[in-house]
C-alpha cells in the first residue's frame, strides 16, 4: 500500500519525484518496484532487449589516483607489481581478436597515467578506425577527459572535439561514482566532483558525442545519495538529451583498500539489491531510453532476471573484462555471441544487436545458436600471452582512516 501512490503515478506516466525515489528504495516490495519498472520500460523499448557485440580494452592500468581512489582494485602505480601500459602495437593486437568476432564496438577505458600524452590516445583511435572501420569507438571516461585536458593545458572541450575528430562514437560512463561529496570524499580523493563530472558530459553532449551513464552502489552511500545521484542526472537529461544509458555499478570489495578497512570479501551488493537498482534507475529516469545490465558484476544469471526489472541492455561480449575481475569477479571473461541470445530469449525477450548508438544491426527471426551456446567458457575467444591476463593486488594494504559505513538496503 505504500507504493500505491507511486504506483498510480507510474501507470499515468508521471514523472516521480524525490520522496517517491526514497519510498522506493526503502520499500522490500521489490515484485511491485519490478513489475513498475518493467511497464515503464516497455512503453519504450516493448519487449526488446539489445546487446553489443563489443570488445573491453584497457591500454593501461597506472593510474595517478592509485593512493586515493579507495575503492578500485585494477589501478597500479608505474613500478608496482602487474602495472602496464600498452604499446600502441599491443593495443593494436588485442584488438586483433575482432577479426575471429562479429565485434561492432570497442569499450576503452584505463587509469589516468602522469606522462600518456593526448597524443597517444588519438593515434589509438585513429590506428583502430584504419585497422577496423566498421567498428565504433567508445571511450575514455569524463575522468580521463579532464585528466588529459590537465596534462596538455586544454580544455576539456578541445580534448573532446580531438577524440571526436579521430574516430571516437561516444563515452562510457564511469568514473561517476556517488556524487555526494561525503561518500566521494571517503572513496575517490581528489577524482572529479559530480559537478564536474556532469560538466564533461554536458560538453560532450553539445558537440554531438551521446554518452552513457552510471552510479557506482553498495560502497558507503546512503539511500539518499543514491537518489540524488539519479536525479542530477536525469536534469542534465532534461537540458541536453545526450544519455544513451544509464548502468548501475556494484561495488566489488576485494583486493582494494576500501573492501578491506570495512571488512569485505565476495560480492558487496546483494540480488536484491542489484535489482532494485536496475529498477529504481527505469522509474527515475523517465528521460534516458535505456537501462543496461553489466552482467560481468552481477552475473549473467542476475543479469538476465533483470530483463523483467525495467532493464532493456544485456551489455554485450566484453571479450576480455579486467577492471572487475581485479576487484573479485567471478563471472566469466566473455559471453559469446550466441550465449547472449541465448540468455535473452531465455527471459521472454526479444534479442537485437546493436552498435554505440542504438542503432540496430541485426534482429534474430529464425535465428538458431549453437548448440555449445548454453554453456560458457571462463576465458575470453582470445586468452592466451601477457595481453590477456590478471595479476590481482597481493594485499591492499588498507588506509588507517575508517570510512562512515551505511547499511543500504540490507545488501551490505
Amino acid at each position: 500500500m505504500n507504493l500505491r501512490p507511486i504506483a498510480d503515478k507510474v501507470e499515468r506516466g508521471e514523472r516521480l519525484t524525490r520522496e517517491d525515489g526514497l519510498a522506493l528504495f526503502a520499500s522490500n516490495d521489490l515484485l511491485t518496484i519490478g513489475r513498475l519498472a518493467t511497464l515503464a520500460n516497455a512503453r519504450k523499448n516493448g519487449e526488446r532487449v539489445y546487446f553489443a557485440a563489443n570488445q573491453h580494452i584497457n591500454p593501461t592500468n597506472v593510474c595517478i589516483l592509485r593512493n586515493t581512489c579507495v575503492f578500485c582494485s585494477f589501478a597500479r602505480m608505474p613500478k608496482e607489481d602487474g602495472a602496464y601500459t600498452r604499446s600502441l602495437d599491443e593495443v593494436f593486437a588485442e584488438a586483433d581478436a575482432a577479426r575471429d568476432n562479429p565485434t561492432r564496438e570497442f569499450h576503452i577505458v584505463g587509469g589516468l597515467h602522469p606522462k600518456l600524452a593526448l597524443s597517444y590516445y588519438l593515434d589509438m583511435f585513429r590506428g583502430l578506425k584504419q585497422r577496423h572501420p566498421d567498428v565504433m569507438i567508445k571511450a575514455l571516461t569524463a575522468v580521463e577527459v579532464a585528466h588529459l585536458a590537465r596534462i596538455e593545458g586544454m580544455s576539456t572541450r578541445d580534448v573532446l572535439r580531438a577524440m571526436k575528430d579521430a574516430g571516437v562514437s561516444t563515452l562510457p560512463g564511469g568514473g561517476a561514482e556517488v556524487f555526494s561529496p561525503a561518500a566521494r570524499a571517503t572513496i575517490a580523493d581528489r577524482k572529479l566532483t559530480g559537478d564536474e563530472w556532469l560538466a564533461v558530459h554536458r560538453e560532450a553532449h553539445q558537440l554531438g558525442i551521446p554518452s552513457n551513464c552510471t552510479m557506482l552502489y553498495g560502497h558507503v552511500e546512503t539511500l539518499e545519495d543514491r537518489v540524488d545521484h539519479l536525479l542530477a542526472l536525469r536534469a542534465l537529461q532534461d537540458e541536453t538529451g545526450g544519455f544513451l544509458t544509464y548502468i548501475p555499478l556494484a561495488y566489488h570489495p576485494d583486493h582494494n583498500e576500501l573492501g578491506e578497512t570495512l571488512g569485505r570479501t565476495g560480492t558487496a551488493t546483494t540480488g536484491f539489491d542489484d535489482l532494485k537498482n536496475i529498477a529504481v534507475g527505469r522509474l527515475l529516469l523517465d528521460n534516458i531510453p535505456h537501462v543496461k545490465t553489466h552482467w560481468p558484476m552481477v552475473t549473467p544469471f542476475i543479469s538476465q532476471v533483470a530483463l523483467t526489472f525495467g532493464c532493456d541492455d544485456l551489455e554485450g561480449t566484453v571479450v576480455f573484462e579486467r577492471v572487475y575481475h581485479e576487484a573479485g569477479a567471478h563471472t566469466a571473461m566473455w559471453l559469446s555471441y550466441d550465449q547472449i541470445v541465448t540468455l535473452i530469449r531465455g527471459a521472454g525477450k526479444e534479442p537485437v544487436e546493436r552498435d554505440s548508438l542504438y542503432q540496430t544491426v541485426r534482429t534474430f527471426e529464425g535465428y538458431e545458436p549453437e548448440p555449445q551456446a548454453a554453456s560458457a567458457r571462463p576465458q575470453g575467444p582470445a586468452p592466451q600471452g601477457a595481453l590477456f591476463q590478471i595479476t590481482h593486488r597481493p594485499h591492499a594494504a588498507a588506509r588507517g582512516k575508517q570510512p562512515a559505513v551505511t547499511v543500504v538496503d540490507g545488501a551490505e
